[in-house]
């Protein structure tokens, strides 16, 4: 998963090109680059880190042009080596920078059928997705975004600067990943939420539709093309777990999302006859959840658990070591509204189980008298091959075992999942894509595809393992 952002400005975009990218910094801590455009020269810094570490003001004093891009990542394929972090670039047959946030599935096969006539530098799905740009371009960028369409797989919201045309933006066809378009005066912005648009001032125009592209040129023209239309099948996890909770993804409030959850939560918690004298949210993606279910049940609501806000997102940790390590720093619990307590805690989400286990730990180790535990989220029993970081079968923990194995393995006194039924009513499901609950993905995929896809996973994993020996 990823954060991106595109401005096409009347003056200088730098400025806000950095802070758009830290109201997206939760949607990528590996790596974090902007590129820009004076219509003569492109300008890029990228690097490991966050956004604040990679930008300094001395580089972005060096950042010159009114046309830019910015990103911030995770890696979903490849690794975290800097090379690659984005924007990516290439100068052949125009000056082209890119960014993309989602996932190709067909991202080995399209760098075999690339490897011939392009040499690719890194293990970045974006830098396939750019070749191919550069290969159909020919002056026009939404046929070279339908030949992308047309052959790569997979869910992606993508901005590119193109010397000479403008700002491009497109979005696949079943707009998997989320992707907002906005006005401000002459200023038009591109980004993957709508917070970054109410935080710099600009006017939500739309979310694009899925297949569409839209071209900002060089004059301020807006153009906008339908490219390849689909069904729209937008990420649900975003509202569950990934999106900042003020945003506004295709025209439904995350916030109330989680609100919604959270009163569907209520009424498992009732059916399984848990009764808890306070309810308590994992900081910070459950809170609004942890709110309307603690409403529902008319039980107090306690931040019984306190965030160290310097330390990471664990879910987008590449290792279970990671996650584990950064816990033990992330939380630390308020006694006194906990010990001697029935404390039910909520989650976002189990994925691989790591980061709950420990938790569950924490507050015991506090004095709680019981521990419940529920889940915005169904189970999760079928990988993600559209951006977010659970892409193996193998790291699943529902794929395995059963409700009950789970509680014991969490060590909780009950265990309350979502129901397919209540992220229904919740949130929906006819326009929505919730394969890693249902298995129902929204694009085909091959089995020689997620073979080849755990495989370079499984071995990602190991070499971050035996290099996490030495941190």
């Amino acid at each position: 998963m990823c954060g991106i952002i595109g401005i096409k400005g009347k003056d200088r975009v730098t400025e806000e090109l950095f802070v758009g990218l830290l109201a997206l910094q939760h949607r990528g801590q590996n790596s974090a680059g902007m590129s820009t455009y004076d219509g003569y020269r492109f300008y890029s810094k990228k690097g490991n880190g966050l956004v604040s570490h990679v930008l300094p003001e001395d580089s972005l004093n060096r950042l010159k042009g009114n046309l830019g891009i910015g990103h911030v990542r995770y890696p979903t394929i490849g690794g975290g080596d800097e090379e690659d972090a984005q924007p990516f670039l290439i100068h052949s047959p125009v000056g082209i920078a890119m960014v993309h946030n989602g996932n190709i599935i067909n991202y080995f096969e399209l760098r075999r059928e690339l490897g011939d006539k392009r040499h690719l530098n890194s293990f970045c799905d974006v830098e396939v997705m750019l070749n191919i740009f550069a290969d159909e371009l020919e002056n026009d960028p939404f046929e070279a975004a339908r030949t992308i369409m047309d052959r790569a797989n997979g869910g992606y919201s993508v901005i590119a600067i193109v010397a000479g045309i403008g700002l491009f933006a497109f979005r696949d066809p079943h707009a998997i990943r989320p992707f907002i378009f906005g006005r401000r005066e002459e200023n038009y912005i591109f980004a993957s939420e709508s917070v970054v648009l109410q935080i710099l001032g600009y006017n939500i125009i739309k979310d694009l539709a899925p297949g569409e592209g839209i071209l900002v040129d060089e004059n301020g023209k807006v153009t906008q093309k339908m490219i390849k239309r689909g069904n729209p099948r937008h990420c649900i996890f975003e509202y569950i777990y990934f999106a900042r909770p003020e945003s506004c993804l295709d025209n439904m409030s995350v916030y109330k999302a989680r609100l919604s959850l959270g009163k569907e939560l209520a009424k498992e918690a009732k059916r399984k006859g848990v009764k808890p004298n306070v309810v308590v949210p994992i900081p910070d993606t459950s809170r609004p959840t942890a709110i309307a279910l603690a409403e529902e049940l008319d039980v107090p609501y306690r931040e019984g658990l306190i965030k160290n806000r310097y330390i990471l997102r664990t879910f987008i940790m590449s290792t279970d070591e990671e996650r584990m390590r950064y816990v033990k720093y992330k939380l630390n619990p308020v006694v006194s509204e906990l010990k001697g307590k029935k404390v039910l805690l909520v989650d976002d989400s189990i994925v691989r189980g790591t980061t709950s286990r420990r938790i569950v730990r924490l507050v015991k180790n506090a004095g709680a008298k019981e521990v419940y535990f529920a889940i915005s989220a169904p189970p999760i029993r079928d990988p993600c091959y559209y951006g977010i970081d659970m892409q193996t079968r193998s790291e699943l923990i529902a794929r395995e075992k059963s409700e009950h194995e789970i509680k014991e393995i969490l060590g909780v006194d009950a265990l309350i999942y979502q129901t397919l039924d209540g992220l229904t009513r919740a949130i929906g499901k006819d326009k929505f894509c919730r394969a890693c609950f249902d298995g129902d993905y929204p694009t085909r995929i091959k089995g020689k595809e997620v073979l080849e896809i755990e495989e370079k996973r499984e071995r990602l994993r190991k070499s971050k393992v035996g290099a996490s020996l030495f941190l």
